[in-house]
This record gives C-alpha cells, structure tokens and sequence, in this order.
C-alpha cells in the first residue's frame, strides 16, 4: 500500500518519496482538514447574543424632543434598527474596517494579508478581522485571547455569516460596538460626542465615529491618560484621529461610496464637544428621572414593570421644559444663596429645603420642578409629597366648597341639613376675631378630644372682627374659614380638593376636625398646583402627568391620554379666581405681583411655623412653592419639621417672604413673552350671608342684597308673623357663632342648650325657649324668644344665620 523506503531503489532515492506518495499523503491531510472542519461547523452552535451585548439604558427627553439623560440601564446603550443607522455610517465602516463585507462569507483572506502588508510597510490600516467576526467577538464570545475562543471564533463566524442576513450583522456590529467615553453602540456615541441622534449624523461625524471603532482611547481629542498618559494625550489624539478621519473619507471616494464632489463639502474635522463629567443624574435631573420613570410605571397599560424598565431600551419622551426647570432652580438659588446662612446661623438654617413644581393649566403637564439641590446628595424629591402642611393655601378649597354646596340651614336638623343648603358669596361676612369658639352648624360648641372648648386663633392673635370672606381671603385670617368650614361640612370640603385634583390618600389628613379647613393636610407641590390651576381654567380639571410617550425599539408603548373633568361650575372657580386676585393686588400676596400682567394665588404658613407655602397662577401657568426645616436623613425615624423662627434673619417664615419671592422671580421669567391674559370676570355666585357669629346689620330683611357687604343684611323669605316675645328686644341682633353677642344679650342662645328653662345668660328673657310652648317663632333674625320650636323648650337651635326662625 505504501511502497517506502522505496523498493527496488537504492541509495537516497530509496529515502525520497514518490510524487504519488506525496500527492495521497496531501490529499488525505486535506481531506482530514475538510472532515474535522466539517463536524466542528456542525457541531460548534452559534451562542446567543451575551446579555452584556444586548444591556441598554433608558433615553430621558426634554419636552422638545432633546435628549435629558441616558440613565437606568447597566451599559449605556440604546439598540438601533439597519433602517435607522445612516448611510454614511455604513460607507463608512464598511470603507474603514471591511471593504469585502458586502460579500465575503465572514471571512475574508485578502483583507488578513492586505492588513499585515500595510503594517509591515507603515500604512494605513483596515481592521485584519471582517466586520461579521468582530460582530461575533464582541457578541456572542469572551474577550479572552485564547486558541479556543480563536477556533470557536472562526467557525461561529461562519455561521453567522451562512444564517443572517449582511443588514443584521452590520447592524449588531455597530450597536455592540464600544466607542469610548462610557458610550456603547451608534445611538449612545451619536448623544455623548454630538449631542444628537445617530439618524442626525452627516457623513464627516459618521466618518469620526468609524475612527473610535479602532481603539477610542487614542482616537479620541480628549485623551485618555488614565490610559496612556505618555500617547494617549489630547494633542496627539486629536492628530490620530484628524488623520484617520481624512483618510475614511477618501477610502469612500476610492471606494464608490462617496462622491468627490461630496467629499469636498468635508474640510474641516467635526470636533466633538468636550468630554463631560460622569454627573448624569445631578442637580434637578435625578427628580426628574424619577418623577417620569414612576408616572410611567403607574400608568402604562402594558403592565411594564419597573424589572422591564431597568433592562432599557425605552425613549421616555418627558413634558419637562428645560428653560423652565433651569429657571425655577435660579430662582431657588438666588434666595438660598442671599439669605440661607447654615454656618452663620446653625439654629435656624440648617436642613432649610423648598420645593416647587410648575404646572402647564391648561393641560396639567408638568412643565418644571424643584426637588432639592441636588439628587445625587438630597434623596427626597421636595416637588413630591414631603409631609409639609399648606396651611392657608387650603382656605381656597373652603370657599369654593361653600359656593359649590352652600352652608347648612340649622333649622332643618341633621336629617334635613344636606337638602337644606344656601350657596353663598364672597361677599358674606363671617366673625373673625381671634379665639372664636368654633361651633358646628346647628350652633353647638365644638369640643376637642379633652373635652374643651375648641377656640380657633389667627396669625399673630389679630381681631379682625367682622369680616367678609373677601377680605378674610385678602388677609389670611383664620377663624372665617374655620367656620365656614364647619358650615358647609369639612367632608364636603375634601371633596372639592379632591375634585380639583388633590388626592384622598395618606397625605390628606382628618377631615373629621375643625382644623382641616386651614390645611393641615401634606399634598404635594405638584398636587397643589395642578389643583389650583382647575381655577385657572375655569373649573375645568386636568390630571399632572410628566410622560407624553414612551417607546420601546421604536414601538410606541404608552402615550398619554388627555382626560378633562369639570370640577365645578366656571361661576365658582372664577369667584375664587378673583377673590385670590386680590389676595396678590392688595393682600398677604403682594410680595408676587407680576408686572403687566393678571396673577391670582395665596400664601400659606403652618401652626409652629413649620412650612410655608406660596401657591399661584396666571391664566397658562400654575405654580406651587414651598419651605420647610426637615433632617434629609430618610433612615432618622424619629425625624420632625423643626421651627422656622429666625431662619434667613426673618423673625418668621411667611408664605409671602421667601416662597412668594421665588414664585415671583420664576414666573416672571416663564411668563416672558406669552401673551397677558386676563382672568374672567366673575358671575354672582350665591347669596349674602352672616355666620360665625358676624351680626346683620338691621334686624328687618331686605329683598334684595345691597353693593357693600357690611351694610347688607341677610337675604331671607318672608317671616312667619310673631307674637310679641314678653322679654325686653335686644339692642342689636345677633348671628348664631358670636359668643360675646350671645353672653351679653342672652336671649339670642335660649333654648339652644337649657331646653328653653332660663335660657338667657345675663339678663336675657328667663324663659328663652317661649315657656316650651314652640308658639313664638321668633323674629326674622331669630334673636327674640331664642327661636322656640318644640313642647317642653326643647332645642330649637340658636337663630339662623339666614334669619328664619331658629
């Protein structure tokens, strides 16, 4: 079979091997070769793309369409479709890398030898590897430089190459491609070297970028001496990567990829902008990551949860105005810097935060917020709900349930009440002295849980005396609100908040008690001011949102539905629109006048001063600013608002210092150049009314309300006719909640609490309640005989604030 040592040779040709000999031992090598080529191609599989490949973060945009941030995803990457990569950037890499990749089969041998002649004679080299087995390097295989992971390289290549289309593997190429700088793939590279999208690029951009594909840390002008502080510094980079840039461009004309008129056009190197600081996530943009990726989560129909959201590969498409944010955060600024001195003054100024959020009226977008100073050292967002009471910014909520619902006839009793109701106006005049006692509607003192008396006291203990709900508005006076409040019915005062846009959750506190009406509750910045902007238009409520699409590989996954409500009537929210007008004209607001232009708003400041709050409107833009003392130590349990006495050198914290000064400064600037909108004028809202123990004037009804509140009495029907009570008339007439009119007059209380036996403190008619009889009535301004209405004196209430009988 194999004649060697030769027969029937002799000397060395016995030892030489015959052509025949050798040409079989060729073949039968060869053809070794072929056989294990073949079962390794057969029995190598092609491994699925790695995870790492696949990692993308999620893309955050601006409201006009800019890139925010690339953030919540473990490589900064975001995957591109073949359609959406330029041409250029194909030319490009394919001009640069692998001119055969069109139609080589993975592997390309002229391109290996081509490469080691242009190394050997100092040229200008393509890459040695095809564009399909760098693919598949740096997808699908470790990064160890071994002979196995060589040997599984070249035969998984050419089963790539053999099953997917040229359009993927270009595709997979440039999205798994590192191009330095943090930046993974086309799309990420695009954003961090140009600031725009890949499909943006022109060919010049295209033809830098291809560069970084050889190695970013000495192509890139920055530098990278961290790396190589002796080669890979700006200077000798940014000459690297002039001259291969140069050199791609004319490989494309060489190539018939570019034309040399085309080529022309690029003469000058697309410097990319400079290497930014890994602070993604700082200042305000940490907030509004967070507010956007929370919003989407809660309100997607896909069921996207937040396991999916952090795998990336989301274009989450925010309504967050970057002028806007960039100049609510000044204005913060300007007043922490001016006057917030922690070292100067570390009793009162530390832990100082505010909060803020700008609101888009008419449609509820959110179009700025403040969240802290900054997200990567303050965790809380203080745009979100901090636990800070508003206080009086409440008080709005009040009156407009009292247009909405009306306040309570007592003379109906609790079965009655709901159907026995009178809308009233801003014009109603309301007891509003410090230290009122605080009454529920059928005039009963109200007692706190100890069993004493509940007194409510106004800001600096001031006596306002009787006041209309107007002016009570204008000087934020407490005690109006309070009984007012309880007139109408603290639950129907809830459900006015909550259909301007407030939530009924853990941050709305106990409508059960008095002092809800003056806002012991803890909404949101944002909340508040996407309630209060339901008055700028009219009653019309629209939901906060901070997402108006978002999209995944191209497929739009959620977009925001708009879903007006009307919260009530546009005669309401307008009344309550002006009456917060003159709050800023002639008011606690006027620190936020705007120049020029309309503003409605009211400020706010809690018991302890604790929090104060500044929360207004123009006709486009609501916005809500608040401050408070608070430990930003989330892991401190025991943690409580401090006092804000002395803070920033101010005896007090109002809400018309340093809030409505940030208010006013923001939206001076956010409201520059719209259009000055007025606000409509206000129809009449209901009647005049006399409660918390405010007296009517005179004690015969007039038909009709007269123009000046402190003269008009209360509107009534026609009273039933009386018998002359057979005690002494009272000098003057007197409401159902004025305790010093009640003591000093008696008569006016008979019947409410002793069952008409003696019912008249000092010296009112001894028997108040008319001898039990219920005969006597009372006259129109339910003062004389106590308002009698059943056998035995039984309570027949104090007197009506509409006048009726009691």
């Amino acid at each position: 079979m194999i004649d060697y040592p030769r027969y029937g040779k002799y000397g060395f040709r016995r030892w030489v091997p015959s052509w025949k000999l050798v040409s079989g031992l060729c073949m039968g090598f060869l053809a070794l070769l072929m056989g294990v080529a073949g079962i390794s191609y057969a029995l190598v599989a092609k491994p699925d793309i790695n995870k790492t490949a696949q990692a993308q973060n999620n893309v955050y945009y601006w409201a006009d369409g800019t890139p925010m941030v690339a953030t919540g995803g473990a490589v900064n990457r975001q995957i591109l479709k073949y359609e959406q990569i330029p041409e250029a950037m194909r030319n490009a890499v394919i001009s640069a890398e692998n001119k055969s990749f069109e139609s080589d089969r993975g592997i390309d041998p002229m391109g290996i030898g081509r490469a080691v002649f242009n190394m050997a004679t100092g040229g200008e080299t393509q890459g040695g590897s095809t564009i399909t087995q760098q693919y598949v390097k740096n997808s699908r295989l470790s990064q160890d430089q071994t002979f196995t992971r060589k040997f599984k390289e070249l035969f998984i290549t050419l089963k790539v190459a053999g099953e997917e289309p040229k359009e993927e593997v270009m595709a997979g190429y440039l999205n798994v491609s590192y191009y330095g700088r943090g930046a993974s793939g086309l799309q990420a590279a695009a954003r961090t070297y140009y600031n725009k999208d890949a499909g943006e690029l022109d060919p010049s951009e295209c033809a830098f970028l291809a560069t970084l594909l050889k190695g970013a840390s000495y192509y890139d002008p920055a530098g990278a001496p961290d790396i190589d502080k002796d080669n890979a510094t700006e200077e000798k980079n940014t000459e690297r990567a002039k001259d291969r840039w140069k050199w791609i461009l004319d490989e494309q004309v060489k190539d018939g990829r570019m034309t040399a008129a085309e080529r022309a056009k690029y003469t000058k190197f697309p410097m990319p902008q400079p290497k930014a600081q890994d602070t993604k996530l700082s200042g305000q943009t940490g907030y509004l990551v967070d507010l956007a990726k929370k919003y989407f989560l809660a309100n997607n129909d896909k069921g996207i949860t937040a396991k999916e959201l952090e795998l990336g590969g989301f274009e989450i498409h925010t309504t967050f105005q970057e002028k806007r944010v960039k100049q609510l955060e000044a204005a913060v600024k300007k007043v922490y810097d001016a006057k917030i001195r922690p070292k100067e003054r570390p009793k009162t100024d530390t832990h100082v935060e505010f909060g803020g959020a700008s609101v888009d009226a008419k449609t509820g977008a959110i179009i700025a917020t403040y969240g802290g100073q900054d997200a990567t050292t303050h965790f809380t967002n203080n745009a979100d709900a901090t636990g800070a009471q508003v206080g009086s910014t409440w008080k709005p909520f009040v009156l407009a349930a009292a247009m909405q619902y009306g306040v309570r006839d007592p003379a109906g009793g609790p079965e009655q009440s709901e159907s026995q109701r009178t809308q009233i106006s801003p014009k109603s005049i309301y007891n509003g002295d410090d230290g009122l006692r605080i009454r529920d509607y059928t005039g009963k003192i109200w007692l706190n849980k100890d069993g004493e008396e509940w007194r409510q006291t106004n800001d600096g203990n001031y006596n306002h005396g009787e006041i209309d709900l107007r002016k009570a508005m204008e000087q934020s006076a407490n005690s109006p609100f309070v009984q007012l409040g309880m007139d109408v019915g603290t639950d129907k005062v809830k459900d006015v908040a909550v259909a301007a846009g407030l939530k009924d959750d853990t941050f709305m506190a106990d409508a059960s008690v008095p002092s809800f009406s003056i806002g012991t509750s803890s909404p949101s910045a944002i909340r508040m001011a996407g309630a209060y902007s339901t008055f700028a238009t009219s009653g019309q409520q629209n939901d906060t949102y901070s997402v108006t699409e978002v999209k995944q590989e191209g497929e739009v996954v959620f977009q925001h539905k708009k879903k007006p409500k009307r919260a009530f009537s546009p005669m309401i929210a307008d009344n309550v629109t002006d009456v917060l007008k003159n709050v800023v004209e002639n008011g606690t607001g006027k620190p936020a006048r705007l120049e020029g232009r309309e503003a409605a708003g009211k400020t706010g400041t809690t018991d302890g001063n604790r929090s104060a709050w500044f929360v207004g409107y123009t006709r486009q833009i609501s916005t809500a600013i608040s401050m408070f003392r608070l430990d930003d130590d989330e892991t401190n349990k025991t943690r409580e608002f401090e006092k804000m006495f002395g803070t920033g050198g101010e005896e007090k914290i109002h809400g018309n210092s340093f809030p409505a000064s940030i208010w006013h400064d923001y939206m001076t600037g956010a409201m520059k150049g719209k259009k000055a909108m007025p606000f409509p004028e206000p129809q009449d809202p209901g009647e005049v009314v006399w409660g918390g123990g405010a007296v009517s004037p005179s004690p015969t009804p007039s038909p009709t309300p007269s123009e000046t509140p402190s003269e008009e009495p209360s509107p009534t029907p026609t009273p039933t006719p009386t018998t002359p009570s057979p005690t002494p008339t009272p000098t003057k007439t007197c409401g159902i909640f004025d305790p010093n009119c009640q003591e000093a007059n008696g008569g006016a209380n008979a019947g409410a609490d002793g069952g008409g036996q003696n019912g008249g403190a000092d010296g009112g008619a001894d028997n108040g309640g008319a001898d039990g009889g219920g005969d006597n009535t009372g006259t129109t301004d339910g003062t004389d005989n106590g308002g009698a209405q059943g056998a035995n004196g039984n309570p027949g209430g104090t007197g009506s604030i509409w006048g009726n009988s009691g």
